[in-house]
């Protein structure tokens, strides 16, 4: 993947939530249709997160967890 079609990284480690959520709303408003691939080491992120994508009629392509990192991809329909 290359240019456009690759994700949009968005590093929330560190930040508690509603943070994580909060950025990825902002970077989601300008992804362009592009995956938002969102990391967040909060545990409450697991609950915010796909509650808020799907608020706001998002898509959750794929939510993992690794050595205590959440990767949530999320994209936004194109209007």
């Amino acid at each position: 993947m290359t240019g456009a079609d690759e994700d949009l990284l968005l590093d929330a480690r560190g930040h508690h939530c509603p943070v994580p959520t909060l950025r990825l709303r902002r970077a989601l408003e300008g992804a362009g249709g592009r995956v938002v691939r969102l990391l967040a080491d909060d545990p409450m992120a697991r609950i915010d997160v796909p509650h808020f994508v799907q608020e706001a009629g998002a898509e959750l392509v794929e939510s993992t967890e690794s050595g205590g990192v959440l990767t949530f991809r999320v994209r936004r329909p194109q209007a």
